[in-house]
């Protein structure tokens, strides 16, 4: 049984020490043989850094590492490539200088591998300088790997300003690129976010952009014949099924894949646990949806454009662009009318929906204690089929929302607030929960199932709708249940009624069929 790459990132330290290894080289000699400039967005920990790692062994014509793979015996090996491995992957760049200072060690360090003294002050100048002393020196042309090139943009999001001007800094630096084609063989650059070329890349106007390609939709990932076959020796009493239904489902038109990162360490505990999502919190993110007063469960059918799926733009934020771009929503279809495309989204898969539902509950109530007790609590009365429980679980959790919150919050205000934190509650322990249910007669606010048990929720806010009731009797008029009739079934109806003043439910009435 071999060792479990977990957190390995460089290619050759992954096959010299033993560990587990997914080919990816037929993916390597795929863009190498087909094109010259490339751009890959994938979310973290997805396994960008490796690929770039595999890409350089190649042209450094390091063949004892392929042995057994692709690319052993699609290269040619009596080439090699002086490569320039830029990253900005490690720490935390807080202002222009501290750019500034990176970029200049990585200059540096790339004169101490190649042996050459670099002249010119100027970052721009040397960085040009470097492409071209490296093809002088070896009479072969240059391939530059730029790893996380929009990091330190990302890690200053919440600060327009430094972020603009790290922006500006490193499109600065990447147009260095595009002077030098001459003395270029390849280039291949990743990050998290797409910006567009224009603010970003301005002049590598042939930059291919392979972010949504059906044909490489597995090129970072693991699919499910990957994990089947190359961790066999690892599955033994594993719940594939199971394990789909938490990890899997990220696609980019093509075949689905697993993030790497959470199989691996599935794998090695056996315990199905929100490993990728724990790695990083969407403070930001959320945040921007309480500005946009964004309707939480819009995320499970979320329809965008080509354009604002891959413009990223540090003065024009779109909640969509970054769920997207970030993992928290995924590509489920694709449609095209004339010369458009329409894609529709929404959570890949278990882990992502449950997690994310469960880290807004705290900034819509602001009341973290509160939110652990009524989500187990919410369940309880569910299990119990005990739907008067329910109606006195939520009165006393908005209760115990402080007035000053609503004040201060301004996705409060919102008529899709109290429907938001219900669709949170439900989908954050794991149920299944269906918001927005299109039916012939109408459309269901919330459904969610738990075993052989059906609730439909409908919502009002008093104000809007002035008959006390209402919500029920839509329920029943609209014949909302019929679709779930089904011998053994339970199915209960519920009318939930807000009142904006009090800030808190004013109307719970129910029934149930007993099918």
């Amino acid at each position: 049984m071999k060792k479990l790459p977990i957190g390995i990132q460089t290619f050759e330290n992954l096959i010299q020490e033993g560990y587990y290894y997914v080919d990816k080289t037929g993916f390597v000699h795929e863009v190498t043989s087909q094109g010259k400039y490339y751009f890959l967005s994938r979310p973290r920990r997805f396994g960008k850094s490796l690929f770039l790692s595999t890409i350089k062994a190649a042209y450094q014509g390091k063949r004892d590492l392929f042995q057994g793979l692709y690319l052993e015996e699609n290269w040619d090996w009596n080439q090699t490539n002086p490569v320039i491995h830029i990253s900005f992957g490690s720490g935390h760049l807080q202002k222009l200088e501290d750019l500034e200072i990176r970029f200049g060690t990585i200059l540096e360090n790339q004169e101490m591998e190649y042996g050459i003294t670099l002249k010119r002050p100027d970052l721009r100048e040397r960085f040009a300088e470097l492409i071209y002393s490296l093809y002088s020196r070896f009479s072969q042309k240059v391939v530059i790997l730029v790893d996380e090139y929009d990091k330190p943009i990302l890690d200053n999001i919440e600060d327009r300003d430094t972020a603009a001007a790290l922006r500006d800094e490193l499109k600065n630096y990447y147009s260095v690129i595009k002077d030098s084609d001459p003395y270029i063989q390849f280039v291949f650059i990743t990050g998290v976010s797409k910006f567009s070329k224009v603010s970003l890349f301005s002049g590598l106007n042939n930059l291919q952009d392979i972010t949504i390609d059906r044909r490489y939709s597995a090129i970072c990932g693991y699919t499910q014949k990957d994990l089947e076959t190359v961790f066999a020796d690892r599955l033994a009493g594993v719940d594939l099924e199971q394990v789909r239904y938490w990890y899997n489902g990220y696609s980019w038109l093509g075949e689905e894949v697993y993030n790497p990162f959470d199989i691996l360490l599935y794998l090695d505990s056996k315990e199905l646990r929100p490993y990728w999502f724990e790695t990083g919190t969407p403070s930001f993110l959320i945040k921007l949806m309480q500005e946009r007063k964004y309707f939480v469960p819009d995320l499970e059918q979320v329809q965008a454009s080509e354009k604002l799926l891959g413009s990223f733009d540090v003065d024009h934020l779109e909640v969509e662009t970054l769920m997207f771009q970030a993992g928290y929503l995924t590509i489920r279809k694709v449609s095209q009318t004339a010369g458009t495309r329409r894609f529709f989204l929404s959570y890949p898969n278990q882990e992502v929906k449950q997690s994310l539902t469960d880290s807004l509950l705290p900034y819509l109530t602001g009341n973290l204690s509160a939110s652990e007790k009524t989500k187990f609590a919410a369940l309880d009365a569910l299990e119990a089929e005990n739907p008067e429980a329910l109606k006195d679980i939520f009165h006393a959790f908005f209760a115990s929302i402080p007035h000053d919150w609503y004040r201060k919050n301004q996705l409060a205000g919102y008529e899709g607030y109290y429907a938001s934190i219900f669709y949170c509650y439900f989908a954050a322990l794991g149920l299944e929960v269906i918001p927005e249910d299109a039916i012939s007669m109408g459309r269901i606010d919330l459904t969610v199932k738990l075993e052989d048990k059906v609730f439909i929720f409908e919502f009002k806010v008093q104000g809007l709708d002035k008959t006390p009731g209402s919500a029920l009797e839509q329920i029943r008029s609209r014949r909302y249940a019929d679709q779930y009739h089904a011998p053994g079934r339970k199915i209960y109806l519920i009318g939930v009624e807000f009142d904006p003043r009090e800030r808190n439910i004013a109307g719970f009435d129910w029934e149930s069929r007993n099918l």
